[in-house]
This record gives structure tokens, C-alpha cells and sequence, in this order.
């Protein structure tokens, strides 16, 4: 049998071990994951307005490729809110996108859905519109600096929305914080290609997608932690 003042220093060890858990955080972030890409196949996935996936978008080592025409895809799910992560890679002057609450109410994704720019920045030049570039929310807000690595490198990216508020960020540097909705994110989207779509942005739940842009692109490790 164990004293009293035994049976307590053991008791305070597992209370303050308990709290150690909780405060740094890692359980929870670490945990709700569910992989978008398998590293194998195609599954989960399927053409925008198709049942099946383009011949374009393949299984390449490991990676969820393009490599031939085959047009946007998008996720057999659809997610509110969440955190997104995945890797790219691109070919030379390449151009993607990764866009997230996707609805398929019209006949292109971007018609609807809010994108996180994949580019290759240096091979556009320095004539490059910044709204453009890698990690902007495509041509409404810039990044606050370029942190993409060079043709052939991956790149770790991370989406996370939550209600009106997105976060874009990529290799380890926050590059955009907006809020969706606002006079001031209306003005905006007035003020671009996308004012021609009312539905545009305005979706709380839809597709992660992937855009064909007519390039070789590579993604990986797709993951996705809902939070709501």
C-alpha cells in the first residue's frame, strides 16, 4: 500500500503531466486530420461537373499530377470551415490554383470560389502583378512578400477559413489575412473580373478544387482538419 503522501505526489505528477498535454497545444493540433490524397490513387476526387476523374490528373509518384488536359477537379466532400495544407511544385513558368469553397454553379470553378494562386513567380518577371502572384488570393490581395522556392522544389502551403476570415500562408510565412463579406472585400470584387458572378465567394460550404491551367503541377501530402 502506498502512504498518503505518496499516493499525492503520484496524483499531482498525473494532474500536472494532464495540463502539460492540454497547454502545449500538439494533441489538438496534431489530431481531426483527413488525408484528401491518398498518395496512391484518385480517390475522393472527380472532375468539376463530372462523376469521374479527367484523364489529365494522374497519380505520379506519390504526387496528384497533371499531366494532360483534362480540366479542373474538385473534392467528392465539401468543407466550411477549416485548415487546409498541402505541397506544390510547378514547371516552368507554370500557373495553378488551389480554390476552396467551390460550388459548381457555374461553368468554371473561379466563377465561384475564392483561390490561392500556385505560380511560378520568377518565370512571369518582374512585370508580374503582384495580386497574381504565388499565394495571393487571386487578383484581390497581394502576398506580403514572394517566399516561393525555385521550379522543381516543393513549397508547404496552408489555407485555414473560418467563418469570414481566411488565412493564406506558405512556407512557414503568413501572406494573406482577409475577411469575406465586408464593405471593403466587396469593393474589391467589384472592382475585378469577378463582379460578373453575384454567387462569387459568397458560398459558407463547397469543394477544395484544383485548377487545370494548362501546366504541369504537382500536389501532395492534401490534408484537411475541419473545424466546425
Amino acid at each position: 500500500m502506498l502512504r498518503p503522501i505518496t499516493r499525492f505526489a503520484f496524483a499531482w505528477i498525473a494532474l500536472s503531466a494532464s495540463f502539460g498535454c492540454a497547454s502545449n497545444g500538439t494533441g489538438s493540433e496534431d489530431s481531426g486530420w483527413i488525408p484528401l490524397f491518398d498518395g496512391q490513387t484518385t480517390a475522393g476526387w472527380r472532375g468539376y461537373r463530372q462523376a469521374t476523374m479527367p484523364a489529365g490528373w494522374t497519380v505520379e509518384a506519390g504526387t496528384l499530377a497533371r499531366t494532360g488536359a483534362g480540366g479542373d477537379i474538385v473534392t467528392v466532400g465539401q468543407y466550411g470551415d477549416f485548415v487546409l495544407e498541402f505541397e506544390w511544385k510547378i514547371s516552368e513558368r507554370g500557373n495553378s490554383g488551389v480554390f476552396y469553397r467551390a460550388t459548381e454553379a457555374e461553368d468554371t470553378v473561379y466563377m465561384s470560389a475564392p483561390e490561392f494562386q500556385v505560380l511560378d513567380n520568377a518565370g512571369h518577371g518582374p512585370e508580374l502583378d503582384a495580386r497574381h502572384a504565388s499565394g495571393a488570393n487571386y487578383a484581390l490581395h497581394a502576398p506580403v512578400r514572394d517566399v516561393t522556392r525555385p521550379v522543381g522544389e516543393w513549397n508547404h502551403a496552408r489555407i485555414e477559413v473560418r467563418g469570414d476570415h481566411v488565412i493564406h500562408s506558405m512556407n512557414g510565412v503568413q501572406l494573406v489575412d482577409y475577411h469575406l463579406w465586408t464593405p471593403e472585400w466587396s469593393a474589391l470584387v467589384k472592382a475585378s473580373k469577378f463582379d460578373a458572378w453575384p454567387g462569387y465567394g459568397r458560398a459558407k460550404r463547397g469543394h477544395i478544387a484544383l485548377q487545370d491551367h494548362g501546366n504541369p503541377v504537382w500536389y501532395r501530402n492534401i490534408r484537411l482538419r475541419p473545424l466546425d
